[in-house]
């Protein structure tokens, strides 16, 4: 039904208002005795307005009209699309610009689709609507859509990555912007967004399906057209379903764009996943003395955003005070004789007393909260079931006397955001993911710098955390300590008991010069380790002095009082603050490199000890 029918039907049904003037009683009997009574057949005869009603097949023909008037628009706006979007940010991209991969994905398949459009399916309503007389029905053009609706399905798709691929190069790129809004401004766009244009092929199909839907109404059962019709529409209502969803998702997405904008687009709240609830002022109560003062509120699947109004000249403006998660909040209701229709959320981040408007408006904002809470329980609830359903006949954890004799189940990497033996936080360059194949757990790599045969593995050699290193090996702390000399054994744990340790200047290849903490270990006297600083948990390097060639003539590039470790390609070179001190590594790395230890020391500490002032920050 049109607006004007409806005005019209409107009319014809409209009561007389209360203040029209109505005659007594006696008034009417007398109207009734002088007035000549004439048959009420007669009387609604003249009345009745002379009207042609439209039958079906002219409905039918109006039906097809609009369908190609308004495909003939939608043609317009693909060209607009795909030869004006598309072309010239897909031209600018190929300057170098941007990358024409984002453009690609942005436009997805519109290409396929305006072609489909503007070459088969435009020129058949055409031809079809001349030809109307003759053959008169749309079922058989519009089952031929069909094949072509997958199409629709990828474009629909790929809708929500698109409209975020065209926020973020819109912030990330001058020219991206320059020509959107460029575009924009031309007369065809109509002052309306490349957004609000680039929904037309989601909306395109449910406005099939309604002018189908409307058609088939009109349509005798006993009709040609019949079956073509339903299957058409059979066919188009399931794509239609899903570019509902991509709609509703659209204008979420669009509301949530909104309430970034009156945030100052501060808070990273654009995102599919969040769907807005409920907005609205609210009063809150001061907590020293219950002074009311206007606040905002707005409501979304997993958080509560608490914002205080900003003045703003154009359009409503709000800074947000606290950002409160839906997960484990609490409603409590409160009384308060000075205040009413007060309620209390109480949150892990903060609780908050507030006051409604009214006794209707505290209750709707109580009912509202509640059920998002119990929305995002069921939801992880739903979660929780399934994980455990996938895994309910897998044992969590392999005991210790199983490990390595039976296969773990791993831990997923994005299970855990740390490493579960050391509780260090992964991340992507310095601390990544390992699993131990012993227990499936997660842990870095200082965690899983450990191997041991495993039974199951036909005792093969694995990577295993230290856990499980310890259990499967049986190794004792003295043993732990040894096997993690390589580079784990502290600074300050090594100084105490070396043959000798002091600052050294150090250089590898052609490296830059570098000041470290060398030591050489009483109980490794033949491995010299390199720290950062005499208190370092962790050696940077380790050099095993066995075999190597020394050569303690400096060259004139060399720094003063220098020395070279060489074997094969490895060349470390060192240089002392002193030539004393100098003299007193070489005399140890001499006997180092043949696989001798000094006999002597504690002589070699005493010498240590007896250099001068100036050196004595270099002393163990």
């Amino acid at each position: 039904m049109t607006a004007c029918e409806g005005q019209m039907l409107n009319s014809c049904y409209r009561t007389p208002s209360s203040d029209t003037l109505l005659p007594s009683e006696n008034e009417t009997l007398e109207i009734n005795t002088n007035v000549k009574e004439e048959p009420i057949e007669e009387m609604s005869k003249q009345d009745q307005p002379v009207e042609t009603k439209e039958t079906d097949e002219q409905k039918r023909h109006k039906i097809a009209s609009e369908l190609l008037q308004t495909e003939k628009a939608y043609v317009s706006r693909l060209d607009l699309l795909d030869g004006v979007f598309y072309s010239r940010l897909l031209e600018e991209a190929n300057r170098g610009s941007f990358p024409a991969e984002v453009i690609n994905k942005i436009f997805s398949n519109i290409s396929s689709i305006n072609a489909f459009h503007s070459k088969f399916l435009l020129p058949e309503l055409e031809k079809r609507m001349q030809e109307w007389t003759t053959t008169p029905r749309i079922g058989d053009i519009l089952q031929k859509l069909a094949p072509f609706l997958k199409m629709y399905g990828e474009y629909v798709k790929n809708f929500d990555n698109a409209m975020e691929l065209v926020k973020t190069w819109t912030e990330r790129s001058p020219q991206f912007k320059f020509i959107i809004q460029d575009i924009q401004k031309e007369k065809v766009c109509g002052n309306l967004t490349l957004q609000h244009h680039m929904l037309e092929p989601v909306q395109r199909i449910p406005r099939y399906e309604m002018l189908l839907k409307d058609y088939l109404r009109k349509l005798p059962q006993d009709s040609l057209d019949w079956k073509d019709a339903e299957k058409s529409l059979e066919i188009i209502s399931t794509a239609a379903s899903h570019s509902n969803s991509a709609i509703r998702k659209m204008e979420n997405l669009k509301k949530l764009l909104e309430i970034y904008e009156m945030l100052g687009e501060e808070e990273d709240i654009v995102n599919p996943s969040n769907e807005l609830i409920k907005e609205g002022q609210i009063l809150k109560l001061a907590a020293r003395n219950t002074s009311a003062q206007e606040r905002y509120l707005f409501l979304f699947n997993n958080m509560l955003l608490y914002c205080v109004p900003k003045f703003s000249l154009v359009g409503s403006k709000f800074s947000v005070r606290t950002r409160v998660g839906i997960d484990g909040m609490k409603i409590i209701e409160t009384h308060n004789e000075e205040y009413p229709h007060t309620f209390q959320v109480s949150g892990k981040e903060r609780t908050l007393e507030l006051q409604a408007s009214s006794e209707q408006d505290k209750e709707e904002w109580i009912k509202a909260l509640q059920n998002t809470i119990e929305a995002f329980q069921q939801r992880n609830e739903t979660f929780r079931n399934a994980i455990a359903k996938e895994y309910e006949d897998i044992p969590v954890e392999v005991s210790n006397a199983e490990l390595g004799k039976r296969a773990p189940r791993w831990i997923r990497d994005n299970e855990v955001t740390m490493c579960m033996k050391c509780k260090e936080p992964f991340n992507a360059l310095t601390r990544r993911r390992h699993h131990c194949r012993a227990c499936g757990h997660v842990v870095c790599w200082k965690c899983s710098d450990y191997k041991a045969h495993l039974e199951y593995d036909g005792n093969k050699l694995n990577k295993v955390c230290k856990d499980c290193y310890h259990v499967i090996i049986g190794c004792t702390d003295s043993e732990e300590k040894k096997k993690k000399g390589i580079l784990e054994i502290e600074s300050a744990e090594v100084s105490g008991n070396s043959v000798i340790c002091s600052f050294l200047q150090y250089m590898e290849k052609s490296k830059p010069w570098q000041k470290a903490w060398c030591v050489i270990p009483k109980q490794e006297a033949l491995v010299l380790y390199m720290y950062g600083a005499p208190q370092d948990v962790k050696a940077l390097a380790t050099i095993p002095l066995l075999g190597y060639t020394v050569d303690d003539t400096p060259r004139s590039a060399d720094l003063p009082h220098s020395f070279k470790l060489t074997q094969s390609k490895s060349v470390h070179s060192f240089a002392a603050d002193n030539e004393e001190l100098k003299q007193k590594w070489l005399k140890v790395i001499h006997l180092a490199v043949k696989g001798e230890t000094p006999e002597c020391q504690n002589e070699l500490q005493v010498n240590l000890e007896e250099q001068p002032e100036s050196s004595k920050t270099s002393e163990c």
